[in-house]
């Protein structure tokens, strides 16, 4: 009697021993900027609310996530991460802890109100910026290097706390960028558009980052997401 050939399945992906697993959620939207107001800042940087848009979207990724395996939380010293962060901390029962590092990338001469009226009117330095891909074409912003060092140091504190674990922490939409491309190699703007209260995910081992999804929205209802029309 012949022996059966062996049969060789489709490979399924699991995460390699000692990663972190790292979901990464963009905070909800945030208030509106208003012209000549400069708002609430904390340590330099525009520290606005969330917008009743922005809660809706956080309650929303609380349903998403309050279901799934998670032994950590995190989010960054401004607001808006704290306040998305809410509802699945409170289904889960975990208190987030501050990673400094992810906060947003810092906007020089340009926090407060001016960012977003200066892209909305297409400012030629706004233009420039997209156009180079630094962020340091704004007077006094952050280097895309600077940027990518310390996005890179908070990942990797948060996956060497946490080897083998599934963790989420609440960042902003320039952190998923940065985050991306340092993962893909890609253009340092490629990835800049993740909406808010969307979920990407990356697999961390050492200096080994691997994508698993971008801008997951799913669980989002459509009229909460807003899309503009691309700056170029």
């Amino acid at each position: 009697m012949s022996e059966e050939p062996a049969q060789f399945r489709q490979y399924r992906y699991a995460p390699p021993a000692g990663a972190t697993v790292l979901l990464l959620v963009r905070h909800g939207e945030s208030a509106p900027a208003v012209e000549g107001v400069e708002g609430p800042m904390r340590d330099g940087h525009t520290d606005p609310p969330l917008d009743p848009v922005g809660e809706e979207q956080a309650r929303l990724v609380g349903e998403r996530l309050g279901h799934e395996p998670i032994d950590a939380l995190y989010v960054t010293t401004l607001q808006r991460t704290h306040q998305t962060a809410a509802p699945l901390a409170s289904k889960l029962g975990l208190t987030p802890t501050v990673e400094a590092d992810l906060r947003e990338v810092g906007l020089g001469e340009w926090e407060g109100y001016r960012f977003r009226k200066y892209v909305a009117e297409r400012h030629p330095i706004a233009v420039q910026m997209f156009t180079e891909q630094r962020w340091d074409a704004i007077p006094g912003a952050e280097s895309n290097d600077g940027f990518a060092a310390r996005v890179r140091a908070g990942i990797g504190r948060i996956h060497q706390a946490h080897p083998d674990q599934r963790v989420v922490a609440f960042v902003h939409g320039g952190v998923i960028g940065m985050t991306m491309a340092l993962a893909t190699g890609s253009r340092p703007f490629a990835y800049i558009g993740a909406d808010n209260g969307s979920i990407s995910e990356i697999v961390v081992l050492g200096e080994d980052w691997a994508v698993r999804r971008y801008n997951d929205t799913a669980h989002l209802d459509p009229s909460l997401t807003i899309t503009t029309e691309p700056l170029i």
